[in-house]
């Protein structure tokens, strides 16, 4: 059997919907063999076949096929630390993750929860640490010049201390929580 869960998938959906395997190949427009073919999981469907199986049955061709969700904590692991680009270049402990994230969205469990929260917290972050910037550049007092530096470097540990907890966190297989952040990516 090549494919046993789509065989299963349409078997199941089929019933549900009330079509003999006669009534399903006529409705689709495919082979009464290509039919029994999928059920019997001899083959791979792919493409036209899926598309119209899908129809028929009324899902979606991904809810036909199992993509199989792939648990991969080492990729979570270094999503998570990849926000370490921060120390090169702020922007970048945004950027990186990002594009770690959309690169395998919907394809590993946690995936899309974890890089939301991270990309959350380091706009976030990023946010906190650029509006002093502004602030102290447009009405320069040099007596605190100090504090401000200070205040960035509390701001650096925080995020570095931050990213280390939550890849603990992931290596012990328990939620990442970051902290604060501002929702701009809806979870």
């Amino acid at each position: 059997m090549k494919n046993k869960t789509l065989a299963l998938q349409v078997k199941s959906l089929r019933k549900k919907n009330g079509f003999s395997q006669e009534e399903l190949a006529e409705t689709s427009g495919l082979s009464l063999r290509t039919i029994q073919r999928i059920e019997n999981g001899e083959t791979e469907s792919r493409g036209d076949t899926l598309k119209r199986l899908a129809t028929t049955l009324n899902v979606t061709p991904d809810e036909l096929v199992d993509w199989t969700v792939k648990e991969d904590n080492g990729y979570l692991q270094a999503l998570n630390l990849s926000a370490f680009a921060f120390l090169f270049f702020p922007l970048l402990g945004i950027l990186i993750p990002f594009i770690m994230w959309v690169a395998k969205k919907d394809k590993i469990k946690s995936l899309n929860k974890s890089a939301k929260s991270l990309v959350n917290f380091q706009i976030t972050w990023c946010l906190v640490l650029f509006t002093p910037f502004i602030l102290f550049f447009t009405n320069v007092h040099f007596g605190v010049f100090r504090q401000f530096m200070l205040f960035h470097l509390t701001l650096y540990v925080f995020n570095f201390v931050m990213i280390l907890v939550n890849s603990y966190r992931i290596h012990k297989e328990k939620e990442v929580k970051f902290f604060p952040k501002i929702n701009f990516l809806r979870p």
